[in-house]
C-alpha cells in the first residue's frame, strides 16, 4: 500500500499543458493537459489539475492551444517497401511518360554502380493507352535492367534487358492471376507484367543487403515520426522482415504489428502481442486491382465485357484456408478490392465461424473499393472490419478506375459512409508505398472532403461517401488499435494507456476542411518520450 501511494505521489516525467486535447474517449472527449510517467499516461484533465503532478525534474511542454491527438496508427502499410524507396526511382507525381523517363535517366546517371535500376509509383492515367511498354523504358535506360512497379504495386514495367535476364520469351506462359501482357500482332512481351507474373522478374533482382534494409528502416522511422505515426500494422511480410524490426527494437519510434504473408507462415505461430513488435496476423490476397481488370467482380468490366477478373482462390479453397488460419490462432486480413472478392471473403469468414465457433476473430477485409449493396450489412453482422485507405480515393486520376467499372458501380466506390451507417467499423491507413502518400493528414483530408489538396473536383468525388472528421480520426487511432487487438493499451489518451501522442500545427476541428492537408505535425511523443519536434 505504501509503495502504491509513493507511485501516485511521484512527479510526472513529462507534462503537456494548455492544449486542446482530443482524447478519443466517449466519457471525456476533451481535456487541456496530460501527465506522463515513464511510457504511460498518468492523468488527463485541466491544466490546473495536471499542474499538481509537476515536479522540479518534470519536462513541461506548453502546447499554447494546439490540438493534441492519440498517435496515428497506420493500419495497413508496407513499411520495408516504404523505407527502401529512398534507394530507388520515385515516380510518384510524374504526370507524363516523358517525366517518368527523365527521372529514370537521372537516377541511372547518379547511380552508375547499381546493377539494377528499380523503383515505382507510376500511374496508369498518365501513360498513352494507360499501360507502358519496354521500348519506352529502353529509351530511358537500355544498358542495365530496369524494373518499375505501378503505384498500386499490382503491375510492373520492365525494359528489354530485364525481360531477357528473367527469360521472359514469347513462349513463356503463366497461370493463375498473373499475366504477361503481349503485343497483339507479334505475341512479344510488351514489358508489362500483372499480379503473380511480376515474380518472373522480381525473383532475379538482387536482394538488398541487410545493412541497406536497416539503414533504410532507420530513415523511414524518422519520416514516420515527423508525420505523427506511432504505430504501424505491416500488411505483409516474412520472418526475415520481422527480425529487422526486432534488431531495431531499441531504436523504434513506432510500434509494429506484423501480418505474415500466408505463403510465408510455414511453421510460424502467432506471437503474443508485445507492445513494441509482434506478428499475430495472416495476410491473404484474394484478387488484384480494378485498373488492370484483375480485381474479381460480380459482373463483367464495363470496358472489358469478356472479363469479370479472376479470384486467387476458389470459394472452397478460401474457406479451408481461412478456417485453418483462424483455428491456429491467427487473425486473418484479406486483400479484396472487387465486389466479387469481397463477397467470397465474407462467405469464408462466415464459414470460419460455423466451423470454429463464435469468437472474437476481428476478421478484416482490406481495400473494399467496390462492394455489392447486399453485402454491406454483413460487415456489422459478422463483426468484419472494413480496413480502407482514404488516399486511394484521392480523385486526381479516377478515370481509368471509373471507366473500368462504369458509372453505376463507381457511384458505390470507396463506400465509407454507407458502410459506417450500416454499422461497420472503419479502419484507415495509407497502404504506402502502394499509394501516393504516407501522411495520415493527407488521408484524413481525403476522407473528410473527397477532394485533392487542390480542391478537385468541385464538390467532391462521390461526395455522399464523405465521413466526419471524428470518424476519420478514429479510423487512424481507436479503430486502428482495435484492428490489432490493442485497443486496451493504445489508441486513446487516458490514464494507463501507452503515452503515444501527436500535436498538430492546426486545430482540425475548427479550420476549413479544405485546408486539412496543409496541417503539419508540431510534436510526436512515443512511449513517453519526444521523438519529433517541429
Amino acid at each position: 500500500m505504501f509503495w502504491c501511494l509513493l507511485f501516485f505521489l511521484a512527479d510526472a516525467d513529462l507534462v503537456l499543458t494548455h492544449g486542446r486535447i482530443w482524447t478519443a474517449r466517449a466519457d471525456q472527449p476533451w481535456a487541456e493537459a496530460v501527465s506522463i510517467e515513464g511510457n504511460t499516461i498518468r492523468e488527463v484533465g485541466s491544466s490546473q489539475a495536471i499542474a499538481k503532478t509537476i515536479g522540479e525534474n518534470t519536462k513541461v511542454i506548453d502546447l499554447d492551444g494546439r490540438l493534441a491527438l492519440p498517435g496515428f496508427n497506420d493500419a495497413h502499410v508496407h513499411f520495408l517497401g516504404t523505407a527502401l524507396r529512398k534507394f530507388e526511382v520515385d515516380l510518384n507525381g510524374a504526370r507524363s511518360l516523358e517525366a517518368m523517363q527523365q527521372r529514370i535517366r537521372d537516377f541511372a546517371r547518379a547511380h552508375p554502380d547499381e546493377p539494377w535500376i528499380t523503383g515505382g509509383g507510376w500511374e496508369y492515367s498518365y501513360l498513352p493507352g494507360n499501360l507502358p511498354t519496354r521500348q519506352q523504358l529502353d529509351a530511358a535506360v537500355k544498358d542495365r535492367p530496369v524494373w518499375m512497379r505501378s503505384y498500386d504495386g499490382h503491375t510492373a514495367w520492365a525494359n528489354s534487358k530485364a525481360l531477357a535476364i528473367a527469360g521472359v520469351t514469347r513462349a513463356f506462359q503463366v497461370s493463375g492471376m498473373g499475366e504477361i501482357v503481349r503485343d497483339a500482332a507479334t505475341g512479344e512481351a510488351t514489358g508489362v507484367l500483372k499480379e503473380s507474373a511480376m515474380s518472373l522478374v522480381s525473383k532475379v533482382i538482387p536482394e538488398p543487403s541487410r545493412a541497406r534494409k536497416l539503414a533504410a528502416l532507420r530513415q523511414a522511422l524518422r519520416e514516420a515520426a515527423s508525420l505523427g505515426i506511432t504505430s504501424i500494422q505491416n500488411a505483409n511480410g516474412s520472418r526475415d522482415d520481422l527480425s529487422l524490426f526486432e534488431e531495431l527494437r531499441s531504436e523504434l519510434t513506432l510500434r509494429v504489428a506484423m501480418a505474415i504473408s500466408v505463403g510465408s507462415k510455414a511453421d510460424l505461430k502467432p506471437a503474443a502481442r508485445d507492445p513494441l513488435v509482434h506478428a499475430s496476423a495472416i495476410k491473404i490476397f484474394m484478387d488484384g486491382v480494378i485498373e488492370t481488370h484483375t480485381a474479381a467482380m460480380l459482373d463483367a468490366y464495363s470496358d472489358l465485357p469478356s472479363s469479370t477478373g479472376k479470384p486467387n482462390y476458389s470459394q472452397q479453397q478460401l474457406n479451408d484456408l481461412v478456417a485453418q488460419c483462424d483455428r491456429e490462432g491467427w487473425q486473418v486480413m484479406t486483400h479484396a478490392i472487387g465486389d466479387g472478392a469481397v463477397r467470397m471473403t465474407l462467405n469464408a469468414y462466415e464459414e470460419a465461424f460455423r466451423r470454429n465457433g463464435p469468437h472474437d476473430a476481428r476478421f478484416r477485409i482490406e481495400h473494399i473499393e467496390t462492394v455489392a449493396a447486399a453485402d454491406i450489412p454483413r460487415f456489422a453482422k459478422l463483426g468484419v472490419l472494413a480496413s480502407m485507405m482514404p488516399i486511394h480515393a484521392d480523385p486526381e486520376t479516377p478515370d481509368v478506375w471509373s471507366n473500368a467499372i462504369g458509372p453505376d458501380r463507381t457511384s458505390r466506390g470507396f463506400a465509407w459512409k454507407t458502410l459506417e451507417q450500416a454499422g461497420a467499423r472503419l479502419v484507415f491507413s495509407s497502404d504506402f508505398p502502394a499509394s501516393i502518400s504516407l501522411d495520415p493528414i493527407r488521408g484524413i483530408h481525403t476522407a473528410v472532403t473527397r477532394q485533392t489538396a487542390q480542391g478537385k473536383p468541385l464538390g467532391g468525388w462521390i461526395p455522399q461517401q464523405r465521413v466526419s472528421l471524428e470518424t476519420a480520426l478514429r479510423g487512424y487511432t481507436t479503430a486502428a488499435a482495435y484492428a490489432s487487438f490493442e485497443d486496451q493499451t493504445k489508441g486513446a489518451i487516458a490514464p494507463g494507456m501507452l503515452a503515444d501522442i501527436v500535436v498538430l500545427t492546426s486545430n482540425l476541428f475548427t479550420i476549413d476542411p479544405a485546408h486539412i492537408h496543409a496541417t503539419r505535425v508540431w510534436m510526436t511523443v512515443f512511449d513517453g518520450r519526444i521523438v519529433h519536434r517541429q
